[in-house]
C-alpha cells in the first residue's frame, strides 16, 4: 500500500541515501563470478512441475543454469565444485510481489530467500538508484523490479508521489517515468477514471503495463479499460456490490477509503464475487492479494504481534519511524474497526480461491517494509495464509516464484531449468509437504553465489 503510512520525508530520504552509501558489498558479487558450482542431491521444486524431483543435480555456470537433472541424466564436468544437498530440498529464488525496498531491507530479503522485489512506490531517485546498484551487483541485493513513483490524484496521500489534476498532468507523469527507465507503473486510490484512461493510454505508447490500487474506480472497470494488475484486491467490494458509501469514504480521504474498503468485504457474498472474479480473469487481470497486509493489520490492536520474533531483523529505528499506535490514532481505527477487519478475512480467502479456480494468476506480495511487515519473513507468511486461504502449498510457490515472473515479464528467472539465472533457495524441509518449511532457508544462490542465511542473519 505504498506510503499511506510511513510518509517519507525529505530528512528520511537523506538518511536513506547515507546508508545505500554505507552497504555492505556482496561478497565477490562486485568481481567476475567464479566458474561455476554444482548442486548434487537435493529434492527439486522448479517452478514447471508441482511435483518434487528427487536426487538431482544442477550445474551452475558463473551466473546461470548449465546442467539439471538427476543424477544419472547430468554429467558433473571435471573439476568442477561439488556442494552435496542429500536430503536438502530446492526451490528457485522466491519473488515478492509487492514490495518497497529501502537499503535496510535488502539483506533481509536475501537471508530469507527472496531473490527478486517489484517495488511499487518509492522516492523516484532513490529506488532507481537502488535497482542500478543491484543491476551492477554492488552489493547484497535482490533483483529490483520498479515502478519509481507512483502516480496519485491531488491531494496526493504520498508527498513523493506524481500528483496530478488533469489529462495533461498525468500523461506527463508517465513520460517522465518512462524516460526514468521504470519497469511498470503504479496508480493510486485518488486516480477517477478520467486520470486512469489518460494514464493507461499514456503508458501504451510506451510499452508500460499499469498496476493499480484502487479508490474511487471499480476493479471490473479498472480491468475493462486495460489495468494489468490489481493490488490488495482494492476495487472488489464496490464491483461487487455498489455502495456509494465507499465513492465517498476514499473521496474523504486515504484512511477513511482504506477503512471502508476493509469493512465492506464482510458483507459481501459468494455469487457476487465469483462473478467479479470470473470476469476480471477474462480482462486477464493479475491479483496481488497481499493478504498478510490485510491479516496483520487486522490484528494491530493484537499485543502478540508486538512480541514476533521476526522483528529482530527490523532496526530499531525502523521500528521508531513506523510508529504503529500513531498510525492507529491517525486512522482512528477502534476495536470495532479491528473486529470487523478480522470478520472480513474469510470473504478475502474466499475471493482469493474463487481467482484462482476461476484461472485467474495470484501473485503472492507482502506490502514489505511497511508497517509490521517484514521482508522476507512477510513472503513466507504470505504463502503460508495462500494455503490457509485453499491453495495447495505448489500452487503458493507457483505464485512466489513462476506466475510472480510471468507478471514481471521475466523469463530469466522464476523457474529452475536451463538456460535460467541461477537464482534458488537450499532448504532443510520439504515446502511441497508443508508450506511453513519456507522457513527452513539454509542457503541462498544469488546470481550464481551460493551464501548461508545464517552468515546473512548475523550481520542484522
Amino acid at each position: 500500500m505504498a506510503g499511506r503510512f510511513c510518509t517519507i520525508t525529505p530528512p528520511a530520504i537523506r538518511a536513506s541515501l547515507v546508508a545505500l552509501l554505507a552497504l555492505a558489498p556482496l561478497s565477490g558479487c562486485h568481481r567476475k563470478p567464479a566458474d561455476g558450482v554444482a548442486l548434487v542431491g537435493a529434492a527439486v521444486f522448479d517452478g514447471v512441475s508441482p511435483y518434487l524431483k528427487r536426487d538431482m543435480v544442477i550445474v551452475v555456470r558463473k551466473d546461470t543454469i548449465a546442467a539439471i537433472g538427476t543424477r544419472s541424466q547430468v554429467q558433473i564436468p571435471k573439476g568442477l565444485p561439488v556442494v552435496k544437498l542429500d536430503g536438502k530440498y530446492v526451490i528457485p529464488g522466491l519473488i515478492d510481489g509487492h514490495a518497497h525496498v529501502q537499503p535496510w531491507t535488502l539483506d533481509r530479503f536475501v537471508a530469507e530467500g527472496v531473490t527478486t522485489v517489484r517495488d511499487v512506490h518509492g522516492q523516484l531517485d532513490t529506488i532507481m538508484h537502488l535497482r542500478e546498484q543491484a543491476q551492477l551487483n554492488t552489493y547484497l541485493s535482490p533483483r529490483i523490479y520498479a515502478a519509481g513513483a507512483m502516480i496519485d490524484g491531488v491531494p496526493a496521500t504520498y508527498g513523493d508521489a506524481f500528483a496530478v489534476t488533469g489529462a495533461v498532468e498525468a500523461r506527463k507523469a508517465v513520460d517522465k517515468l518512462a524516460v526514468t527507465g521504470v519497469d511498470f507503473v503504479k496508480v493510486y486510490t485518488g486516480l477517477d477514471e478520467p486520470l486512469l484512461r489518460a494514464v493507461l493510454d499514456e503508458a501504451r505508447t510506451f510499452g508500460l503495463k499499469v498496476t493499480a490500487h484502487l479508490g474511487t474506480v471499480d476493479a471490473l472497470t479498472a480491468g475493462e479499460m486495460g489495468v494489468s494488475a490489481i493490488e490488495h484486491m482494492s476495487g472488489v467490494p464496490e464491483a461487487a456490490k455498489a455502495d456509494p458509501k465507499l465513492d465517498a469514504a476514499f473521496k474523504a480521504g486515504f484512511f477513511p477509503g482504506w477503512t471502508a474498503f476493509e469493512r465492506a468485504w464482510a458483507g459481501l457474498d459468494s455469487a457476487s464475487l465469483a462473478r467479479v472474479a470470473e470476469r476480471l480473469v477474462a480482462e486477464k487481470v493479475t491479483l496481488i492479494p497481499t493478504l498478510v497486509l490485510h491479516d496483520t493489520f487486522s490484528r494491530l490492536d493484537d499485543p502478540a504481534l508486538a512480541a514476533d520474533s521476526a522483528l529482530r531483523a527490523v532496526p530499531d529505528s525502523e521500528i521508531v519511524r513506523w510508529n504503529v499506535p500513531g498510525m492507529v490514532r491517525r486512522a482512528g481505527w477502534t476495536q470495532e474497526d479491528f473486529s470487523a477487519f478480522r470478520a472480513a478475512r474469510a470473504n478475502q480467502d474466499l475471493f482469493v480461491r474463487l481467482y484462482r479456480a476461476a484461472g485467474g494468476r495470484v501473485v503472492a506480495g507482502t506490502d514489505a517494509a511497511n508497517q509490521m511487515l517484514i521482508p522476507g519473513t512477510s513472503l513466507h507468511r504470505e504463502l503460508a495464509l495462500l494455503v490457509a486461504a485453499g491453495f495447495l502449498p505448489s500452487d503458493a510457490l507457483y505464485a512466489a516464484t513462476r506466475d510472480a515472473a510471468r507478471l514481471l515479464g521475466a523469463d530469466s528467472i522464476g523457474v529452475l531449468a536451463v538456460g535460467r539465472k541461477a537464482d534458488l533457495v537450499v532448504l532443510g524441509a520439504d515446502p511441497v509437504l508443508d508450506i511453513g518449511n519456507l522457513r527452513t532457508v539454509e542457503r541462498v544462490m544469488l546470481r550464481g553465489h551460493l551464501l548461508a542465511s545464517d552468515s546473512l542473519r548475523k550481520q542484522y
